[in-house]
């Protein structure tokens, strides 16, 4: 072996260059080639042969442990590239690919073979052309318990008990109780960097005390001093009861449970979404030192709504990847930041309020439809959608937000698990965006991968083993805690691969003060859950995010000197708990919206039906009440019976009679029709938008345990509604054109399929992505704009090309691509907002770009900001903006390139009330 290491080094060196400093510029004599990488010892033995022979320990012709070495990332990217620093190239065995395909794979279907070319080839290619490339210059030139039980480990099957007392690992005190000292675990030692104590605490551990540390509920290690630890909590939209790490009794029976992020994100606040995220994060502290929580929570949930049926969407903030990237930076921060620390310099130290996570990673927006659930569906994604809408969001949440976790999801894409696919997690989550924290599968989502997906045919070794090696640190689960150990022992994968895992989640865990205390919040108490001041903004919340569809003759606000007798009908005018919708907890109180408008006015209340609506015999005595009020106000809409996790939308229209109620009330009623509808994805109301006798629509999401006052707030003029819709409302027959599993964003001319999102889809709608009135009028003025940017190029900064509209102008210089760029070119504008109406208002500034006519298959606009502002009636307000060339104007091509394009692009203002051009200049 020494011999061949040395002829290869005597084919390669060029005398008295040999240990050139950069490795990668070492000229080379001729290149040579190491083969057949990796354990390849098999032939053609009675009728095995290397084609399809699986070595079962650990490129060419054969497999190693069930995957093709040409197709391994963690032979080919993580340890020639990575651990081994491979100054060179990857190359296959001749038709490797083909026999991967035709040998090792050959049930797989052609669409599947395709796409496992293309895997491999990237992992191969991951730098190919540039290594080939360099290679020739080379040659040429030279010629579930809280964390403080100390009892016993229970069975995971068994319900831990929570206790009330308060502590932190390394306390003195704990450890004389434990009858351990605490000066000989340098992990307790305050003075020593996170990385060193994590160390340090894991390399005590054996193998079998690792791996009960990696699944939701860490078993602890009592020999030295480590408490047990649930690392399962939910923080939606306010603490929730959801996972075994947060309970509610009679010392906290509740807390502040927030509108659904649907209604939220309709605010357009970002401001709001921080504040909401950091008055979580104080009741989460402050349950967490009376022993009720956690200090993790996987929220929120930042997946781009890309289907009008999925049933989720209560949970995101809706269909534009910008805006919900945004939403998810800012609530991160809020759960996240410690006032004072948020920039401190080594991110991996920063200091931690509460942990937050990200999720569900990525393209995940199938749960439950006609048939087809999320444990088993494979997303199948171009590349250009991947970058431009499925992984943005996540990367402005990992880049922008900082946050300190990111969750895999159930489904595959294009064919891998999610949580078994290395480049979306080793590579883009921890390596390109550089995550400073852990990755974290979905609930069993190890055993989806293997019971669904039936992944490679894997034992319950293989999968984790597969998936530990892919990057995935902690199971939601049982399957690490079981099948880890073995997986070592049988040689799947290496102890340094859990050692890792268990260094990032240490570091996270030392981040939010679980081993030394954190003295900000140790004051945090019961009086710090539910207070007024959190109940407040609950309201303020639902006021933001309220949406005014319709208000002819300008009928709201209703005054309440001349509206003293009203009708409060339909399946949610008395509701409680369908307000904080799912992942809500236990709220501190409710406000119904027969409560709320029973304060104001006299009120005749009728159901009319209940949600489903099945039967309408209710609605005639709704109709009696409609027939002797001054006003009325029908509360219609949806609920988790309909739309929610594991429940996906099969048509876009109210429930049972539900239209019927409508119509009939409207068409009796003495005095003006308010329409609310309470729901989280759109509904086509087209029937109420046209009907003269419906007076005004609001539409109120699922606006959480204060949502009644809100709801009469707006109602009766209190406060002038402002929030715009975070979606598009189609309308019923847009379900009839494409199925839901379809995953492309623009149209498929070849199937007829609509585009998706306000992006792409250029048909009709009910009410258009950003609609939204106001009990006022505003109007804009540029006062100060940047007309043009020009970019100076270097010579290493090459033209690409676009694909362009037949006949389109095709400029000497397309495009440039990003990566290759600086990116620090900055525009700026300023934009006066004029409140010329007769009432205070807040104005959503929304600002769009357009990019250059003629560029085939982009985007028609898309957000690149947006600004809240409230302006007193007849005032006005200068409204600033500045923006990255680079991120607000650069477009996608289907190559997978992000390019800036030249040109003139558009920047919009609001629904094209005011726009101007923008040029793009590149000069070398």
């Amino acid at each position: 072996m020494q011999s061949t290491m040395l002829e290869a080094c005597n084919l390669q060196d060029v005398e008295g260059q040999e240990n050139t400093k950069d490795l990668n510029s070492r000229p080379l004599k001729v290149s040579a080639c190491c083969k057949h990488y990796a354990a390849y010892d098999v032939d053609n033995w009675l009728r095995v042969d290397r084609y399809h022979f699986d070595a079962r320990c650990y490129v060419l012709n054969n497999r190693v442990n069930g995957i093709p070495t040409c197709a391994d990332p963690k032979l080919l990217k993580d340890t020639k590239i990575g651990e081994w620093d491979l100054n060179g190239y990857n190359v296959s065995d001749c038709d490797s690919i083909k026999v991967m395909i035709n040998g090792a794979m050959r049930k797989i279907t052609p669409r599947k073979k395709t796409l496992i070319f293309l895997y491999s080839f990237s992992l191969m290619a991951n730098i190919s052309f540039i290594s080939l490339f360099l290679a020739f210059l080379f040659v040429s030139t030279a010629a579930r318990d809280v964390p403080f039980d100390e009892s016993p480990s229970p069975s995971p099957s068994s319900t831990p008990k929570i206790k009330s007392n308060f502590t932190y690992v390394c306390d003195p005190s704990r450890f004389d109780d434990l009858g351990l000292d605490i000066t000989t675990f340098s992990y307790c030692d305050m003075s020593l960097p996170f990385t060193v104590r994590a160390k340090d605490l894991v390399d005590q551990m054996t193998l079998s005390e690792k791996v009960r540390q990696i699944g939701d509920l860490a078993y602890g290690v009592p020999r030295i001093g480590l408490p047990k630890y649930e690392w399962w909590s939910e923080a939606l939209h306010g603490v929730s009861d959801v996972g075994p790490g947060t309970h509610f009794d009679e010392l906290i029976p509740g807390a502040t449970s927030f509108p659904t992020v649907i209604l939220t994100a309709a605010s357009f606040n970002e401001s709001l979404w921080k504040n909401i995220g950091q008055v979580v994060s104080t009741e989460a502290r402050a349950m967490y030192n009376l022993g009720r929580a956690g200090l993790t929570y996987w929220s929120p949930n930042i997946n781009v709504v890309r289907d009008p049926r999925w049933g989720r969407i209560t949970e995101t903030p809706g269909e534009d990847p910008y805006t919900v990237g945004s939403y998810a930076a800012n609530y991160v921060r809020g759960l996240q930041d410690v006032e004072g620390q948020e920039n401190t310099k080594d991110l991996n130290s920063r200091p931690l309020k509460v942990s937050a996570c990200c999720k569900h990673y990525a393209a995940y927006d199938v749960d439950n439809w006609l048939g087809v659930d999320r444990y088993h569906f494979d997303a199948r994604v171009t590349e250009q959608d991947m970058l431009e809408t499925f992984l943005r969001p996540f990367e402005m949440c990992v880049k922008d937000g900082d946050v300190s976790s990111v969750m895999c999801s159930y489904n595959r894409v294009n064919g891998i698990p999610t949580c078994a696919d290395p480049k979306l997690l080793k590579d883009t989550i921890r390596g390109e965006w550089d995550l400073h924290g852990y990755i974290v599968s979905d609930c069993d989502s190890i055993e989806v991968l293997m019971d669904g997906a039936k992944w490679l045919d894997d034992t319950h070794e293989d999968a984790v083993a597969q998936v530990l090696k892919a990057g995935l640190d902690l199971d939601c689960g049982v399957y690490y805690t079981n099948f880890t150990e073995n997986a070592v022992m049988q040689g799947k994968v290496r102890e340094k691969e859990i050692d890792k895992s268990l260094n990032y989640l240490y570091v996270v865990l030392m981040r939010l003060g679980f081993f030394d205390g954190s003295p900000s919040f140790i004051s945090l108490g019961k009086e710090n859950v539910c207070s007024d001041e959190h109940i407040e903004l609950a309201i303020e919340a639902a006021r933001e995010g309220i949406v005014l569809l319709k208000n002819d003759n300008d009928t709201l606000p209703l005054s309440s000197n001349n509206f003293k007798n009203l009708a409060v009908i339909g399946p949610h005018a008395n509701a409680t708990k369908v307000m904080v919708g799912n992942y809500a907890g236990i709220p501190c109180q409710y406000s119904s919206p027969l409560d709320a408008f029973s304060a104001i006015a006299n009120v005749t209340y009728e159901i009319g039906c209940d949600v489903m609506c099945k039967n309408e015999t209710l609605i005639f005595p709704a109709m009696q009440a409609a027939k002797n009020a001054d006003a009325t106000i029908l509360f219609v809409g949806l609920d988790l019976s309909v739309e929610a996790e594991s429940l996906d939308r099969v048509d876009l229209l109210l429930p049972g009679y539900q239209t019927q109620l409508i119509n009939q009330v409207a068409a009796v009623a003495k005095g003006p029709l308010i329409l609310v509808i309470m729901s989280a994805g759109g509904v086509d109301i087209s029937f109420a938008k046209n009907n003269p006798n419906i007076k005004a629509i609001l539409w109120v999401g699922y606006p959480g345990e204060e949502g009644g006052r809100a709801i009469s707030d707006v109602v009766f003029g209190k406060y002038n509604p402002g929030g715009r819709l975070p979606l598009t409302w189609h309308k019923a027959d847009y379900v009839d054109q494409l199925p839901m599993t379809s995953m492309p964003l623009r149209p498929v001319e070849e199937f007829g399929y609509p585009g998706r999102t306000y992006k792409f889809f250029n048909g009709s709608t009910v009410y258009p992505f950003g609609y939204g009135l106001s009990y006022t009028k505003f109007n804009y003025q540029i006062t100060t704009s940047q007309r043009s940017l020009d970019i100076k190029l270097d010579k290493y900064q090459h033209c690409r090309d676009l694909t362009f509209e037949d006949g389109a102008y095709r400029p000497a210089c397309p495009a440039v691509l990003v990566d290759d760029m600086i990116c620090n070119d900055e525009f700026e504008f300023e934009v006066e907002v004029q409140n010329v109406g007769s009432k205070d208002g807040n104005e959503v500034v929304m600002v769009y770009s357009k990019p250059p006519t003629g560029i085939a298959m982009t985007h028609a606009k898309q957000v690149i900001g947006f600004n809240r502002v409230f302006v007193p009636a007849g005032g006005s307000k200068k409204v600033k903006f500045t923006f990255n060339a680079c991120k607000s104007l650069s477009i996608v091509e289907n190559n997978g390139y992000k390019l800036l394009p030249s040109g003139g692009h558009t920047i919009m203002v609001g629904d094209g009330e005011i726009s101007f051009p923008f040029q793009v200049n590149f000069q070398y």
